[in-house]
Formats: structure tokens, sequence, C-alpha cells
């Protein structure tokens, strides 16, 4: 069993069966106890709707108990309910999910207590090599092993969020929400349902881990399309998609164009910002992540408070955030992480705090979204490339820049007269792939930037 092909830089992550099986997961289970020293100590459980996640679940518990752990059970839940468990009870925490990842996939994703993430550099790998060892020679359970409660935390989780969002004042909205089937069937009504001037709509609510109608990852294009459809089939306000674990949510104006998370981050800094700054806080940080549009850290700025910028990478961000003392961070991929949730990144917090803007707003999501998207952007653009290192040298060739910057890939920055653009080249940790992002206030000099670079970087 080769275990580095399914433990990654962040999280488990493989297929179901000839990858992960009960009792492989179960050795994981007795080495997270070992690592965390759980020992007559507590850790949170839980799990999406895919059909090998109870089962995995309940293995992992056993793995844990069998070391001397008790485990608090809290059954079918989003990732970011995990994140709330872990923080609320100052316990680690495992959850099983393969996001947005297909039915035949499933992994764990861990975390310390306050909901701490956990990689390779930081622990992961060590769970790794005890789960290895189990798995080799059988776990040696202890003396005393520990046990297993169910406790349910989605009211207390939903309670929670209201709590840092307040969306009384908001006008009457229709809402569609897309959740293609996964976990936010279960968090959308539990939270947004208790107010009465939001018209929820809903798309696929139903659980199921095998996705029958489209994959659970809102941010390939292709995957909000029917969303954008509804939308303007019912003549709704604004659509929410969220991912299979419903920690991301991606969203779309009235007339079904997709709303930049560049725009989402722009909204949340400032009213983050904002609120922190009236109850006296005077040295304010907010995170954003090297691909986000130069419009964040503007945005920023203009609110009176520090960006910080850091590389892309959960584990890495959610460090980022508790070093720094961040307010708020947001990444071009839609992870939106908050203070006041342990540092974790929360897709419905986020999604709250852009029914609050629109709800107590005269304008349109649309007229909001385009005050928030000043710039011009290519969106991020993956190529199949063999050799990561011959591509880059193309570009550097081909485009007439100023600066090279190497943070996070390599970031070309080029000026004309009157107008500015950047370039990333960044290669992929998992795949041969080499991710291209281009930014510029001018949307022919964006264009002819990207088609240069993705020429050379194709090599066509």
């Amino acid at each position: 069993m080769d275990f580095d092909k399914f433990v990654k830089t962040y999280d488990v992550r493989g297929l179901v069966g000839s990858e992960l099986t009960p009792e492989l997961i179960e050795c994981f289970g007795a080495g997270f106890a070992d690592e965390l020293e759980l020992m007559g100590n507590s850790l949170v459980v839980g799990h999406d709707m895919r059909d090998s996640s109870p089962g995995f679940a309940n293995a992992f518990a056993q793995g844990a108990i069998k070391r001397g752990a008790s485990v608090v059970m809290i059954g079918l839940c989003s990732t970011d309910m995990t994140y709330f468990a872990s923080g609320k009870l100052e316990l680690p925490a495992a959850m099983f999910t393969a996001s947005h990842n297909p039915a035949s996939y499933n992994g764990i994703k861990f975390s310390r207590a306050g909901a701490r993430g956990i990689s390779l550099d930081t622990g992961l790998a060590n769970i790794r090599d005890r789960a290895k060892k189990y798995f080799e020679e059988g776990i040696d359970p202890v003396s005393t092993p520990g046990d297993s409660h169910e406790q349910s935390v989605l009211d207390d989780y939903a309670d929670y969020l209201h709590s840092l969002v307040d969306l009384s004042g908001t006008r009457k909205l229709k809402i569609v929400v897309d959740v293609a089937n996964g976990m936010g069937g279960l968090t959308v009504p539990a939270v947004l349902s208790r107010l009465p001037q939001l018209e929820i709509v809903p798309m696929y609510f139903e659980l199921d881990g095998n996705f029958p109608n489209h994959e659970a990852n809102p941010l390939d294009v292709k995957n909000l399309v029917d969303l954008q459809k509804k939308v303007v089939e019912v003549g709704a306000d604004l659509g929410l998609a969220f991912d299979g674990d419903a920690d991301r949510c991606f969203a779309v104006d009235e007339k079904g164009m997709a709303v930049s998370p560049s725009a989402v981050a722009a909204i949340v800094s400032r009213r983050e910002v904002e609120r922190v700054r009236a109850l006296g806080e005077k040295d304010v940080v907010v995170i954003h992540n090297a691909l986000t549009s130069n419009f964040v850290a503007e945005t920023i700025e203009l609110a009176g408070a520090k960006p910080h910028r850091t590389k892309v990478g959960h584990s890495l961000i959610k460090d980022q955030m508790a070093a720094t003392g961040a307010v708020f961070g947001g990444e071009h991929s839609a992870h939106y992480y908050f203070r006041d949730f342990w540092g974790a990144d929360n897709g419905m917090l986020a999604a709250m705090h852009l029914i609050s803007e629109l709800g107590e707003s005269d304008s349109s999501m649309s007229e909001i979204a385009m005050r928030n998207t000043p710039y011009f952007s290519s969106g991020e653009i993956n190529s199949l490339v063999d050799d990561k290192q011959a591509a880059l040298d193309r570009v550097r060739q081909e485009l007439e820049f100023e600066t090279e910057e190497e943070f996070d890939g390599n970031t070309f920055h080029g000026k004309t007269a009157e107008n500015w653009w950047w370039c990333n080249i960044r290669p992929s940790n998992t795949e041969p792939l080499l991710r291209l992002n281009v930014e510029s206030n001018h949307e022919a000099l964006m264009i002819e930037i990207r088609d240069k670079a993705i020429r050379q970087i194709r090599n066509s």
C-alpha cells in the first residue's frame, strides 16, 4: 500500500476500496490518537453524505478508541461544522469528506483543538507513518480503551453563525441555492430558513454522495449552469452554490453571471474591517492570497486595515490567520477564513455577509459585483505540461515585463504608459499542471498577456 498516493499536503484523499478501506481508516484513527496524545482525552468525528463516509467514520472512531481516546460522533455535517465543534468544544477533529471530488473518492480533513489545521509539515506526515505501521503490524489496544457518544451540533452551529452576521435588517430577497446534493442540503435550511424575508429556492437539496445532477465543484463553470438558468428563470436576486462538503460558496448575480470570489473577498473584507474598527480595534489585518485581484488589497487599505499577502493553501492560511491575528482571509478559490470562527474557513458565513450586503442595499447584486470588480481577470487556466520549467522559460522570453517575483509560483509585473498587468504561473503540487492567472486594468491588455502566456505554456 503506497500511503503517499492518498496522503496529500493538507489531507487524506483517495479512491474508496482500492486505496481507502475501513481497515486502513481504523489505523488512521489509532495514529491520530497517538500523534495528538489523546489517551484519556476526546476528539470529534463527523462525516459527509458519501456512501462510504459513515462506515469510515465508525472505523476511525474504533481505531482511536483502541488507543484510549473517547470520540464525540457528530454524524452528518459540513466540514465547517466540524471546525465549529473543534473550536467550541476545544477538541481535535476528523472530518470524512472528499469535498468536491467525484463519488468514487473519500478522505479525511484533520484539525487540532480549536480548529487549527494539520498538514504534512505540522503532524500529518507523522499520522501517516503511525497509520502505516499499524496497517502492517496491527493496532495494539491499550489497557483502558476509550468510548464514544453521539452529539448534535447543528442548532448550536446555526445560532453561532447568526451571532456573527445579523441578517434581521435585510429586505425581502429571493435566493436560489444549489448544493449539488452535498452537505449544504443540511446546513442551508438550518441557517437560512430562520429568516422569513428570505425566499429560498432549493436546488438538489437531497443528500446523495453519488451526485446525480452534477459534480459538487462550483469552481468548474459547467457546474454553475443549472444555477445560472434557475436564477434568471425565477427572477431571483441572488444565486449561491456550495461544494460537496459545503465549506466553499460561490455567487451568481440576478442576471445569471458569476460573481468573482475576489469581489466576494473584497466585500467581506470591508464589512469585517468596519465591524471591528467600530468596536475600537486599531491595528486590523486582513489576509489575501497572491492570486486575488489587486482590488482586494486596495479595498483593505481603503477600509483602514493592513493587507497581508500569503501563498495559496488551507493549513498555511490558517497558520497565517493565527500568526497575524487577521480578522478575515480570502482566497481566489472561494475559501473564506474568519478570526471569529477560530481562523477556519466557512462558506456559509461568506454567503451571509453577501446576503446582508445585498439586503441592506438598494443596489442589485450585479451592481454590487461590478463596483467590486473594476479590473479584468483571466480566471485560473490550467494546462497539462510535461516540462514545467521549459514552459516557464518560454513565457519569460515572450513577455515584456518589468519585474519577476518568486512567491507562490512566478509572477511577472508589467506596465505601459497608462496601464498595468500581472501574470502568475504556478505549478500544481500533485498534477503535471501549470496554473495561469492574469489581471490588468485594461481588458485588451489582459487578453493579450493571457494569450501570449498560454501559447508559450502549451508550446502551440
